[in-house]
């Protein structure tokens, strides 16, 4: 059903709250739970890193008896089975005694699966399932994960206006400036994994962590791309499809013309995100390498702009992948 309008707002103030668990909560999904009790709010939470406590369980210890007759916003359906961690989440509501509560997505766990809105509703608890944007792009990594059994996957690539990441001799360091890169590293701290080119990693030797005052603790793992020898100190695929064995709900590609062309062609890439610089380079190396299109309405209507804004000098664009139903 659609959302009325004080539930969207609430449901997505509880998906800002969710993007403060990636990419910390890996394996289980990131939540973010707000009650509502006569227009205020008694409690709210998110899921803590390792994936316990879940949302509800935070945000009702927070509201400790205020629970009582609260609605419960909560981004993704609450949990129906009990594990070696915790009860489930719809038991915690039930007992809780809330009076309400407003899920963004339906949890494709088959061990949850409509069972949790249906528990709460043998309970008496009015439950409605809401079918909000916000609460689906907040969940991306995990959803992905459970409907393609892959990481949910973003691509970057920092380019000049006319399309090259380099110069015809490969210099790339650096086309875009200051507030661009501290951008980029803010997008590695959401990621549970970086992956860049065998090419990349031999010429270049990126740290690929987070360099940001706060935020050196959340640097992904790394990932190289390659047929080659296997480097040192990181983990190696060696096709596009094996991200699917990684540890990961959330993906960051940083991609040369190559590895770009690969994920592009394979299909894999979930979010594009450009940074533009204000400067033409002329015959330097393409953004991308032949991804085998041969017919050009193929290439129509395939992405949709998510985000612009200028970071310095440079744009930063975001895409998302246009998927048939």
């Amino acid at each position: 059903m659609t959302a009325p309008a004080t539930d969207a707002r609430w449901l997505e103030a509880a998906a800002r709250l969710a993007t403060r668990t990636r990419p910390s909560s890996y394996p289980n999904p990131g939540v973010g739970c707000i009650l509502v009790k006569d227009g205020i709010v008694v409690g709210r939470g998110w899921t803590a890193p390792g994936g316990r406590p879940h949302a509800e369980a935070v945000a009702l210890a927070q509201a400790g008896e205020r629970a009582r007759g609260a609605t419960a916003y909560v981004t993704l359906e609450p949990c129906a089975h009990r594990s070696a961690r915790g009860p489930a989440c719809s038991t915690l509501l039930v007992e809780a005694g809330v009076a309400r509560v407003v899920a963004g997505v339906e949890d494709p766990d088959p061990r949850t699966a409509g069972d949790g809105m249906a528990r709460l509703r043998e309970a008496g608890i009015d439950a409605d399932l809401l079918l909000l944007p916000a609460a689906e792009a907040s969940l991306a990594g995990y959803l992905t994960r459970a409907r393609s059994q892959r990481p949910h996957v973003t691509m970057k690539i920092a380019m000049s206006l006319d399309g090259c990441i380099a110069t015809s001799s490969g210099e790339s360091q650096w086309i875009t400036g200051g507030a661009a890169r501290a951008h980029v590293h803010s997008r590695r701290a959401m990621a549970d994994a970086i992956v860049v080119g065998g090419g990349t990693w031999r010429a270049d030797k990126p740290k690929l962590d987070v360099r940001l005052p706060g935020l050196e603790g959340s640097s992904p793992q790394r990932v190289v791309l390659t047929r080659g020898v296997p480097p040192d100190g990181v983990k190696v695929i060696n096709t596009p499809e094996q991200i699917a064995a990684l540890e990961a709900l959330y993906l960051y590609v940083e991609a040369g013309a190559n590895i770009a062309a690969s994920f592009l062609a394979a299909d894999l890439v979930d979010r594009l995100e450009i940074y533009r610089a204000p400067i033409v380079i002329g015959g330097g190396r393409g953004a991308v390498g032949d991804i085998g299109l041969a017919v050009l309405a193929d290439a129509r209507d395939r992405w949709a702009l998510a985000e612009r804004r200028q970071l310095g000098s440079d744009n930063f664009e975001a895409y998302s992948r246009l998927r048939e139903k």
